[in-house]
């Protein structure tokens, strides 16, 4: 079992800057994929960013060069930095934990980008 806790959301004006943080707990980390997805009401929740055990990563279209992802494998935990903020980046931020057949889901975290 996995337990992801997100933090870091809050209220910035457009442009600013927010880093989000999830503390994982269990055994195998390191190993994990881990990403943050994000999802605004009435619509499905989407990729932001991925890493991949071997440090790869992948972001999606509209955040790519204003988000980056991060994982220190000490502290069990992973980041999205989160630049040149917009309002359409409005969305309850959610990080995800894979390990061979196994997904776990934080409770989300709230980012407001005011205009």
């Amino acid at each position: 079992q996995v337990q992801l806790v997100e933090s870091g959301g809050g209220l910035v004006q457009a442009g600013g800057s927010l880093r989000l943080s999830c503390a994982a707990s269990g055994r195998a980390f390191s190993i994990s994929f881990m990403g943050w997805y994000r999802q605004t009401p009435g619509k499905e929740r989407e990729l932001v960013a991925s890493i991949r055990s071997s440090g790869i990563t992948n972001y999606a279209d509209s955040v790519k060069g204003r988000f980056t992802i991060s994982r220190d494998n000490a502290e069990k935990t992973v980041y999205l930095q989160m630049n040149s903020l917009k309002p359409e980046d409005t969305a309850v931020y959610y990080c995800n934990s894979r390990i061979l057949s196994l997904e776990f889901w934080g409770q989300g975290t709230q980012v407001t980008v005011s205009s």
